[in-house]
C-alpha cells in the first residue's frame, strides 16, 4: 500500500517558515491535487514529500515508512517537472530507460519496461526521436514513461501542464487521468490552475500561505467551502461577493435593490455586515430601465458571462444561455435562488452556518 501520510510536517528558511505544520492523509491510489496561488506553498510540500527539500521538523510517511530523513532516490517516488528535464543527446527510449540503466537493470527489463510505458502514452512511433523533434506534450508524455518505468510508489507531478499551450494543456489533462485509471498508482499533482484540480482530482488540498484551508473531494469543495478563500479560488468564474445586512431570520442585500433573503443559517446580530457568495448560474437577469449596469459580456457559444456594475458599485458575473444577452451599457433587474447563497462572516471569512 503506497498511502502518504505528513504529520504537523514544517518547513523553514532560517527564519522564514513556508509550510506551518501539515497534516494529511493520502490513500493508497488516490489522486491528490495541491492547488492555491503563486507562493503558498505547494511545490515545496510535493518537494519535501520527493526529498527535494528537507522537512525542518515533523514527519513523512510512505507506505507506512518513516521517510522523512530518506534519501530521495529510496522513497519510491518519481517525480515529473515542468520543464521536462529530458537529455538532449538522448533518443525517447534512451531517455525513458536511462534511470534503470544507472541503476544496473539487465538491458531486457528495460526494454520491457520501456516497451510499456510507450504503449501506455502511445510514444512507439517516436522511441527513436530525440528530444529536439518532439512537440511539447509529447516531451512531457516522455518525461511521464521515464517515471512510469521505474515503477515508484508514488508519482509526483510538479505544474506538468503549465508550458503548454491551451489545446495541448487539455489534451494532456484527458492522457493523465487515463494513465492514472490505467495503472492505479498513488498521485500527487500541483498547480495553481483549479480547473485543473477539479477534473482530475479525487482529494483537492486547497493551501494559502503554507497551510491548508480545506481538504475534500472537488465537488464537496465547490458546493461545500469552509471560508471565503476556498469558495473564490474553486469555480471558474469565481464566486461573486457582495455584502449584506443581517435581519432576523434573513439578509438584506443592497447590491440588488435590498432584496430581503430568507436564510436558517446562524447570522450575526440585526444590522450587522456578513459576505454574502452566490455562483455566477445561480442569478436570472432582465431587462429593465434600472438595476444593474451591463459592463461587458462575453459571449463563448453555449454560454455566456455578463459583467454587471450594482448600484452599491459592487460587481458580479453573471452566466447565461446562448446568446440572449442584454446591450452593452444597459441595465438589467437581477434576482437569484435565495437556496444557493452562501453567508461568510465579513472579518474572519468563515462560512456561516
Amino acid at each position: 500500500m503506497s498511502g502518504v501520510t505528513l504529520t504537523n510536517a514544517v518547513k523553514q528558511y532560517g527564519d522564514l517558515q513556508v509550510i506551518h505544520g501539515v497534516d494529511l492523509q493520502i490513500e493508497h491510489g488516490e489522486f491528490c491535487v495541491f492547488v492555491g496561488p503563486s507562493g503558498c506553498g505547494k511545490s515545496t510540500l510535493l518537494r519535501m514529500i520527493a526529498g527535494l527539500e528537507e522537512t525542518s521538523s515533523g514527519k513523512i510517511e510512505i507506505g507506512g515508512r518513516d521517510v522523512t530523513r530518506v534519501d530521495p532516490a529510496e522513497r519510491g517516488v518519481a517525480m515529473v517537472f515542468q520543464t521536462y528535464a529530458l537529455y538532449p543527446h538522448m533518443t525517447v527510449e534512451e531517455n525513458m530507460g536511462f534511470g534503470l540503466k544507472m541503476n544496473g537493470h539487465p538491458k531486457t527489463e528495460i526494454h520491457e519496461k520501456v516497451s510499456e510505458a510507450s504503449r501506455i502514452l502511445k510514444l512507439d512511433p517516436y522511441l527513436k526521436r530525440k528530444p529536439k523533434a518532439l512537440s511539447g506534450g509529447q516531451r512531457q508524455r516522455v518525461a511521464i514513461g521515464r517515471a512510469i518505468v521505474r515503477g515508484p510508489e508514488v508519482f509526483l507531478f510538479d505544474e506538468p501542464l503549465s508550458n503548454l499551450d491551451a489545446e495541448l494543456r487539455v489534451d494532456m489533462r484527458v492522457e493523465i487521468a487515463r494513465l492514472h485509471k490505467d495503472i492505479g498508482a498513488t498521485m500527487i499533482y500541483v498547480t495553481h490552475d483549479q480547473v485543473e484540480a477539479m477534473t482530475l482530482a479525487d482529494k483537492i488540498v486547497v493551501l494559502r500561505g503554507g497551510i491548508i484551508e480545506q481538504v475534500g473531494s472537488p465537488m464537496n469543495l465547490y458546493s461545500d467551502p469552509d471560508n471565503r478563500f476556498v469558495a473564490g479560488f474553486i469555480g471558474s468564474p469565481s464566486m461573486n461577493f457582495v455584502e449584506g445586512v443581517a435581519d432576523e431570520g434573513a439578509v438584506i442585500v443592497p447590491a440588488f435593490g435590498d432584496t430581503k433573503v430568507p436564510t436558517s443559517v446562524a447570522l450575526p446580530a440585526k444590522g450587522e455586515k456578513v459576505l454574502v457568495g452566490l455562483r455566477p448560474q445561480h442569478f436570472d437577469i432582465a431587462p429593465s430601465t434600472e438595476g444593474a449596469r451591463v459592463d461587458l459580456c462575453e459571449q463563448l457559444g453555449g454560454v455566456a458571462y455578463t459583467y454587471l456594475v450594482c448600484p452599491t458599485g459592487e460587481r458580479v458575473i453573471v452566466e447565461t444561455k446562448g446568446e440572449d444577452q442584454p446591450p452593452a451599457d444597459g441595465t438589467v433587474s437581477v434576482s437569484f435562488d435565495p437556496a444557493s447563497a452562501m453567508y461568510f462572516d465579513i472579518k474572519t471569512e468563515k462560512r456561516l452556518r
